[in-house]
């Protein structure tokens, strides 16, 4: 099917895909014989509600597969249960995997019961898929008693193994917020040396280079078995696409050739995460509704960001330059222009909104501000400021401390990912404190480690970052890891889980820290 079409006829066919109903057969029968695997990436799921979830597959082609036959849509069998034997079946259907969405397969269920887990499954012809484990959230006016939570960025596949997603099913978690990098564009360099693995993927440009990146990427056990733990709810950052492009730039000299190739990114994502249809927001892939909100009851309520779709290009950076780098706020002015946002103005508007709904209901106990990268400033002792974080657009920052200061949630609390590094911070109203008054702490901010990536400095230049920031409680970037968040309504419990060594698949996990914050009183404190 030719993806040029028109909007509404667009989205009409997407959620066709994603109907959790009865299709017409298509393809292969039940009864074909297959010789190969066609669930080789998993399955997952995500997007939980009080009703219901999206289940994700995508079949995967045979080798020596006829061209003709890959070109037809795929009829996919699905079943969801209350057990894990499938004995007491609670809904079941069919759904189409489409060769121009690369054979995804995004299942939309609703109709459920709330704050109960289930169990699902794909099967075509003789084919069935490994089991995977979901579930709905509670009700929205449900007071929950607990929400285990993990949130993870940023999974090089050069860099490390997958040993912290071993480490992340033990922990049994309700729901995984993934907050960006899901994949690398990276070719490797030629004579690289100390990978813990490789691969000969090209720099990933076209749509085909990307689906072959997230089958890398989904090719590991260890992802699929945490895909396959609970439901996630993912967002992307810049590596999906490429390394600190920002709206329609990229580093390529030509706009139009990085537009056609950011869009390419954008499907690929879509079809390989379990994102429901009206993430779509029209044809050809060129905008993806990916902020929106999750409420689990009335424990939490979880704002995901975009900080790529909308962001004005980076202060100061040279057209055609492969990363924004850093730069002396006395010679960019550009970077204090009130009119410059990471999340764009529309963004900004839709998370105010959402703030001081928690507040004015007064029904939310955690309002969750789930982004891509540190919110908190970081003062260098060189004098430079990043400006692909927070410190690269100050206005928008204000602007954010501004509605958390006068929506007032209950508890705010901000979670990161994108630095490769665990950071631990009080949220200051004041971000850069122009009195030796010590302004009021409005929230409280974790910012994880990569799950493989590298970090790219040293705890001895981490801790000259720590004495010239105050409100940084914790900061460590040698161990790669994920965070767990323990939320109750009296209590938010963050531990930083870190891996003995990342090059190795059968690591070992410790626990490198712990905070707490208290209901009412804004702050991490160590434990």
């Amino acid at each position: 099917m030719n993806m040029n079409l028109h909007r509404r006829a667009f989205l009409r066919f997407a959620s066709l895909a994603a109907a959790a109903g009865s299709l017409p057969r298509w393809a292969w029968s039940q009864n074909q014989a297959l010789q190969h695997d066609p669930f080789a990436l998993g399955v997952a799921s995500g997007e939980p509600t009080a009703d219901g979830m999206v289940l994700w597959t995508r079949i995967v082609q045979a080798p020596q597969t006829e061209p003709k036959s890959w070109r037809e849509p795929f009829t996919v069998h699905w079943e969801l249960a209350h057990d894990a034997a499938f004995r007491r079946i609670v809904q079941r259907g069919q759904a189409q995997a489409w060769p121009a969405l690369g054979h995804g397969v995004h299942v939309e269920l609703r109709g459920l019961q709330p704050d109960r887990w289930y169990y699902y499954r794909f099967m075509l012809g003789d084919a069935v898929s490994a089991t995977g484990r979901t579930r709905t959230a509670p009700a929205q006016t449900q007071l929950p008693a607990a929400l285990r939570l993990v949130f993870a960025s940023c999974q090089r596949w050069e860099d490390g193994h997958y040993a912290a997603w071993r480490h992340v099913c033990a922990d049994a978690p309700d729901l995984v917020l993934f907050l960006g990098d899901y994949i690398y564009e990276n070719a490797i360099a030629a004579g690289s040396t100390g990978l813990a693995r490789t691969h000969a993927l090209p720099l990933a440009r076209t749509l085909a280079d990307y689906r072959a990146r997230y089958a890398l990427h989904k090719s590991d056990p260890a992802l699929q078995a945490a895909h396959a733990t609970c439901p996630w709810a993912v967002v992307w950052d810049d590596h999906e696409v490429q390394n600190d492009y920002a709206a329609d730039r990229g580093s390529l000299d030509a706009p139009a050739a990085f537009v056609a190739q950011r869009n390419a990114a954008w499907q690929a994502f879509y079809e390989n995460m379990p994102l429901r249809a009206t993430s779509l927001l029209g044809a050809e892939f060129a905008s993806l509704q990916v902020y929106r909100r999750l409420r689990w009851g009335r424990l939490a309520h979880l704002h995901l960001l975009d900080a790529r779709q909308y962001r004005s290009w980076q202060a100061c950076r040279t057209p055609g330059s492969h990363g924004a780098g850093a730069v002396r706020p006395e010679a960019c002015p550009e970077l204090a222009d009130p009119q410059r946002s990471l999340l764009g103005m529309a963004q900004e508007r839709w998370l105010d909104a959402g703030l001081a709904a928690d507040a004015q209901h007064g029904h939310t106990q955690w309002s969750v501000i789930a982004q891509q990268t540190l919110f908190s400033p970081r003062r260098y002792p060189s004098g430079l400021q990043s400006t692909d974080t927070w410190d690269g657009y100050p206005a928008a920052r204000t602007r954010l401390l501004r509605s958390i200061a006068e929506h007032a949630p209950r508890n705010t609390v901000l979670q990161g990912g994108d630095i490769h590094q665990n950071y631990v911070c009080r949220v200051l109203e004041d971000a850069v404190p122009s009195s030796p008054a010590a302004p009021r702490v409005l929230a409280s901010e974790f910012c994880g480690t990569s799950i493989s990536s590298r970090s790219g400095t040293t705890q001895a230049r981490v801790d000259a970052v720590v004495r010239h920031n105050p409100h940084v409680l914790f900061a460590r970037c040698e161990q790669r890891g994920y965070g767990l968040a323990d939320i109750t309504p009296a209590r938010w419990t963050t531990s930083l889980r870190v891996l003995d060594d990342a090059m190795n698949a059968d690591s070992g996990v410790t626990t490198q820290a712990r905070f707490i914050v208290e209901d009412g009183h804004a702050g991490p404190i160590a434990t």
